[in-house]
């Protein structure tokens, strides 16, 4: 008797459970292969970007050296420390301590850790000496870390300040040559992979990606020698005549490299507490002015050049007024009949003006453009300032007379230099530079030889029994020429306040120095450029030739010994 089975609804149940079962457990099979073979390379990289870290490694900065190898700036290793204020508590009992060591309040510490709690890197005191790191490091406070890094050192402090520039705190060049050739100093930073846990710490150091690549050295054609001695004469007569500041190129005459760049006030780029930013600024390069008289013997040049005057052409500048238009030129007083040489060495205003009116703007306009007025000089420094030589179709004669004697048109103290250089060359035009070089340029003639050697031996006159006295040099012939300007004011040009300058060529007989000296608004009670800025020049030349070995030349002995002889004679 055949029995029919009976199945329970526990016997479904069953079943359904061990399908089910059988079911996560394919499932789980399935995303543990999943996520082993077609995930793998996916976690692993999302894994990898919770332990491993590319760490910086700082490059170093390129040294900027003188022109015979000493350093200027240098790159010193510092320790920077820095904190994950996540695992440093602002109560923690470490505080005092690490307050302590970094030198700051524990009150101050606790209250930047607590402004930044939600945060994981804040720095605690950046570009520290690597002793005084080692100390808080000794503490071993959890949360707190050390990265190498590099800090901008000038060992001539403020002697080169506004030459050189500075850097900022991540060593990027701000101003001066650190801007200026940022990319050839700056290095390239490396990277190494590192592995670390969850809260940051080291737990082994993986490998170098990238070797970091120091940058370039860099040598400047300033001597230091001849900056330090400019910089003390400089500063002395800055202090002396309480002026408002003041400003010295030198140039070597036959390269056109720039010897020595100064100006006053300056600052301390190692000490940048109380930095006054208008004392960074490079006057030199980035100042414009009016040159004043100090132009005239280019204008001399020029009429020359024309053919209508020579040196011993007369010019009368009587009654010492000349009446241009609405306008009143005048000379300090009543020179009467000069010869070209003459109004060079007593700087007439009315002589050179008579000479301009009667040769045109143009041709004037002409010399000046090719000297290098209204042009960059290519130093390529932040800032440089190209001056403004205006071009006007239509010239009244004032403006004519005005640019004759250095008024209407500003240059920088360096393109005055650099045109000058012209006269010293014997016509020759060289671009200046503030890079040493091996080899000088060969230039291009923009003035006749001849021309450029009458107007050197008219210039000699202003230093031997013109304006310039002041800027004689023992042994050595100076041409020169002094330069007086009034400043603007609210309401045109003032009384009371003065540039006065002096450009000096010396050795006249062979040129080794091209120097400009210039001291704005002097406030002792003398503002022409032979009383405030020829004995500078007189100076500054006197040590730099003997520093360079230049021998003393023919006519500066036979100048000396006529002095002395002089002298004898009068004791």
């Amino acid at each position: 008797m055949n029995r029919r089975r009976k199945i329970t609804p526990y016997a479904g149940r069953f079943h359904f459970v061990v399908a089910l079962v059988l079911l996560l457990i394919v499932v789980t099979i399935w995303r543990v292969a999943e996520l082993q073979v077609v995930d793998r390379f996916f976690l692993q990289h999302e894994g990898d970007k919770r332990i491993v870290r590319h760490e910086t490694i700082p490059a170093h900065r390129g040294i900027i050296f003188d022109r015979n190898g000493k350093p200027i700036a240098v790159s010193a290793s510092v320790v920077s420390i820095w904190a994950n204020p996540e695992e440093l508590s602002s109560v923690d009992t470490n505080l005092p301590a690490l307050a302590s060591v970094l030198g700051v309040k524990v009150k101050a510490l606790s209250k930047k850790l607590a402004a930044n709690a939600d945060r994981e890197f804040i720095y605690l005191k950046r570009q520290i000496e690597p002793t005084e790191a080692s100390k808080v490091m000794a503490l071993k406070v959890p949360g707190v870390y050390s990265e190498d890094e590099y800090r901008r050192y000038y060992p001539v402090g403020a002697v080169a300040a506004q030459l050189v520039g500075l850097t900022n705190i991540d060593d990027q060049g701000q101003e001066g040559i650190e801007l200026a050739l940022d990319d050839w100093l700056s290095g390239e930073p490396g990277k190494w992979r590192v592995l670390k846990d969850r809260r940051g710490h080291l737990v082994r150091e993986a490998e170098i990606v990238r070797s970091a690549s120091p940058g370039k050295e860099l040598m400047l054609s300033i001597d230091l020698r001849l900056q330090y001695l400019a910089n003390k004469e400089l500063q002395k007569a800055f202090h002396d005549l309480q002026a408002k500041s003041a400003s010295l190129v030198m140039l070597d005459a036959k390269t056109g490299e720039v010897l020595a760049m100064v100006n006053q006030p300056t600052f301390n780029p190692n000490n940048r507490r109380q930095l006054n930013p208008a004392n960074v600024r490079n006057r030199v390069i980035t100042d414009q002015v009016e040159p004043g008289s100090v132009i005239k013997p280019l204008t001399i040049a020029a009429a020359l050049e024309s053919g209508r005057y020579s040196s011993h052409t007369p010019i009368d500048t009587s009654p010492g007024r000349m009446r241009i238009g609405a306008d009143t030129i005048t000379d300090v007083r009543n020179y009467g009949q000069l010869d070209v040489t003459s109004i060079i060495t007593k700087s007439s205003n009315i002589g050179v003006s008579k000479i301009a009116l009667d040769l045109g703007p143009e041709i004037i306009f002409s010399l000046f453009q090719r000297v290098g007025f209204g042009q960059s000089t290519g130093v390529l420094f932040p800032g440089e300032n190209i001056g403004l030589l205006p071009y006007r179709t239509k010239w009244q004669p004032i403006e004519t007379a005005t640019l004759a004697y250095g008024y209407g048109f500003t240059v920088s103290h360096l393109q005055l230099a650099q045109a000058y250089m012209v006269l010293a060359n014997g016509g020759i035009f060289r671009t200046v530079t503030l890079l040493k070089r091996d080899i000088p340029p060969e230039g291009s003639r923009v003035i006749a030889a001849d021309i450029a050697k009458q107007v050197l031996v008219m210039m000699e006159t202003v230093v031997t029994s013109g304006t310039g006295k002041r800027a004689q040099v023992d042994g050595y012939s100076v041409a020169g020429k002094t330069g007086t300007v009034r400043k603007l004011g609210k309401y045109g040009y003032t009384n009371s306040h003065h540039i006065g300058s002096f450009v000096g060529i010396v050795p006249a007989d062979d040129p080794r120095i091209v120097m400009v000296v210039v001291i704005d608004s002097p406030a002792v009670g003398k503002y022409y450029g032979g009383l405030v800025a020829a004995p500078v020049f007189s100076r500054v030349a006197a040590e730099s030739l003997r520093v360079l070995g230049v021998p003393p030349d023919a006519s500066g002995i036979k100048r000396l010994g006529d002095i002395q002889k002089y002298s004898r004679v009068k004791g």
